[in-house]
């Protein structure tokens, strides 16, 4: 793709796939507009995509998404910034669990609550076109429970991951089903080696951590999912991502499976509910 008539903003650049997704966009001829919460890896990365990357136009907004005044924060930045898109590509998953001002736990607020808010708010933006959401296979893991909505009861973190990106397609997907102007791809990286990988017990992580780089495509290789996300879309509730088992091979457009239209849909309320009273909640 010859990007050099786009300026992209995306969140969580300086991880491992975000990373090579950003340096893959500077070759490709983008500027980028990072949305990070540590000024100096931002920076750092700047420094290293300007080295083989030259002409490329760098702006950093820090955003800590765990806080969401600190989204507020940004968001006024990058409403007075000019980019037509936006990959959602920030994530944690092998952290604490623990309640963030907004009553609900820190993987749910990160990978959920904070980005779909950016997004709501920024389609007010005439010159965004486009939204990439990086999703997960790890949304399997989890099921739409009304009781616990965040899993804050469940003591296994990739099923609260899983959850929490669950919620995020769904709520993404409805989203933009209600604004048709504006245009939504759906991707994945399928399993690849990042920091997110590092959350097995220390006997046996290294083993893991060789199987993965062996087995499984490398960071670079799983950013170009999320990088053909650019020119694709999600009719019909699908995703970009590897074209085998959804792991291996090319990036291909299949349909997301597992979830109906009315999980979909309470989702989307759901959202709806939270995303008016963060919007409500005054300043600290």
């Amino acid at each position: 793709m010859d990007l050099s008539n786009k300026t992209i903003a995306i969140t969580g650049s300086t991880g491992g796939l975000g990373k090579e997704i950003s340096i893959g966009l500077a070759k490709m001829g983008a500027n980028l507009i990072f949305v990070n919460r540590n000024l100096q890896k931002s920076e750092e990365l700047a420094q290293e995509i300007k080295k083989c990357s030259p002409n490329t136009k760098i702006d950093i907004v820090l955003a800590d998404l765990t806080d969401i005044e600190s989204v507020k924060t940004a968001l006024q930045a990058l409403e007075n910034m000019g980019f037509d898109t936006l990959i959602l590509n920030a994530g944690i998953y092998n952290v604490p669990i623990k309640k963030v001002s907004t009553g609900y736990n820190n993987i749910f607020q990160v990978n959920f609550i904070s980005q779909y808010y950016l997004t709501k708010k920024l389609l007010k933006k005439p010159d965004l076109k486009k939204v990439v959401a990086v999703g997960s296979i790890a949304y399997n893991f989890a099921k739409f429970n009304a009781n616990d909505i965040d899993y804050s009861n469940c003591k296994k973190t990739n099923k609260v991951y899983g959850n929490s990106k669950r919620f995020f397609m769904c709520s993404m997907y409805e989203l933009f089903e209600r604004n048709k102007e504006k245009e939504l791809c759906i991707a994945h990286p399928g399993v690849t080696l990042t920091n997110m990988t590092n959350h097995f017990h220390k006997s046996i992580n290294w083993f893991v951590k060789f199987g993965i780089k062996v087995v499984f495509p490398s960071p670079k290789n799983a950013a170009k999912n999320i990088i053909t996300g650019i020119e694709n879309n999600s009719q019909n509730f699908s995703w970009i991502g590897p074209e085998i088992f959804n792991i291996w091979g090319k990036p291909k457009h299949k349909k997301i499976k597992k979830i109906s239209s009315a999980e979909r849909e309470k989702i989307y309320e759901l959202a709806e509910d939270i995303f008016n009273k963060v919007d409500t909640q005054s300043q600290i």
